[in-house]
């Protein structure tokens, strides 16, 4: 496996007193700083929390905590986007609850509005994963017990429904927006789902993981649509496994990491579990004549504590080894050259890519 030049690669690695549970960038909410948000737990006083911490530019090692907020329970899954007025964070709960917070963007921190969505309303137990996007400003969610949710966030009250309820015959643990009316959820065997809101009842298309010889009991942890390839789903999970389903040939995945049929021609990454994968926007293709069908390079991180880029058909690039898991990272959108991701052993770390 290729590294990474040295000389193009900054790492800062930051200890932290608490477990990490989520790391996300902050939209740009000044010229000068940065900011990420945080979700973390601490097993000594069972307390949860939610934190905005700014990135000192002269000294990435310190991270200064300027607003943190209580949470009733564990942050299973956590997003942000970018609405017209200020940005806007979804944290999903191990207790079944999502809560709606909204950054001031004069302050730097919460603005002090919320809205909840009261565990049993969307789902009975743990919320595996939620993801903000949607025809207008929607929070879609998917959990173990087979339910698929939908969460409309608008100025006044949040309003919610029930896209699907399996009966717990299935279950969800990802889910990714395709377009303002699709998206997209993966779950046990290797299987993902497409769904189409102006189609009501079931997915519309489905790729069963009966590719993988003998290795159908695999969980897809983690799904990422590429912005100008809707069409195209890149996925990760068990095993090492990374692969990418694309809807115009649903039954022919192109497998980039870990078991499957075209295991033999790609570069195993990891041997655990793919927690998070990203596409990578920063990574130049290598082969310049890019078509539809050819898979943009991905970033994934992994149980056995490896971060890393790949590329069909290439070397795989490792970006940080660890000696523990790393969790779960994030690519910064305005700046995608930087990433941070964050470690079992209570730390965050913060690469930056020449």
């Amino acid at each position: 496996m290729a590294a990474n030049n040295p000389e193009t690669l900054q790492i800062h690695r930051i200890p932290q007193s608490t477990y990490i549970d989520a790391v996300r960038w902050l939209p740009p909410l000044s010229v000068f700083e940065r900011f990420i948000l945080l979700a973390v737990s601490d097993s000594n006083s069972d307390a949860s929390l939610l934190e905005i911490r700014a990135l000192n530019r002269s000294n990435p090692s310190i991270l200064t905590p300027l607003s943190s907020l209580q949470l009733a329970s564990r942050t299973s899954s956590l997003k942000v986007c970018q609405t017209p007025h200020k940005p806007l964070i979804a944290a999903s709960s191990f207790s079944g609850s999502v809560r709606f917070l909204f950054v001031d963007n004069v302050e730097v921190g919460f603005d002090g509005s919320e809205h909840i969505v009261p565990e049993k309303s969307l789902h009975v137990g743990p919320i595996s994963c939620i993801d903000l996007g949607g025809n207008e400003l929607e929070c879609v969610s998917v959990g173990e017990d087979g339910r698929v949710g939908l969460v409309s966030v608008g100025e006044g009250e949040l309003s919610v429904r029930k896209v699907f309820d399996s009966a717990g015959l299935v279950s969800y643990s990802a889910v990714k927006w395709a377009s303002p009316t699709e998206f997209v959820t993966g779950g046990l065997g290797f299987s993902v789902q497409w769904w189409d809101l102006r189609k009501p009842g079931a997915a519309v298309s489905q790729f069963k993981g009966n590719w993988d010889q003998g290795a159908s009991s695999g969980i897809v942890h983690s799904i990422d649509i590429h912005p100008s390839r809707k069409h195209t789903c890149l996925a990760g999970g068990s095993s090492g496994t990374v692969f990418t389903w694309d809807i115009r040939w649903p039954q022919q995945p192109i497998v980039l990491s870990g078991a499957g049929q075209d295991a033999a021609s790609a570069r195993s990454l990891s041997a655990s579990e793919v927690w998070e994968v990203q596409y990578d926007t920063f990574t130049r293709s290598s082969n310049h004549r890019i078509s539809s069908t050819r898979v943009l390079p991905v970033m994934m991180c992994s149980e056995d504590g490896i971060l890393a880029v790949t590329e069909e058909g290439e070397e795989p690039i490792e970006l940080l080894v660890e000696p523990c898991a790393i969790n779960c990272f994030d690519i910064d959108r305005q700046n995608p050259s930087d990433v941070i991701c964050s470690m079992e052993w209570e730390s965050v770390a913060i690469l930056s890519r020449a």
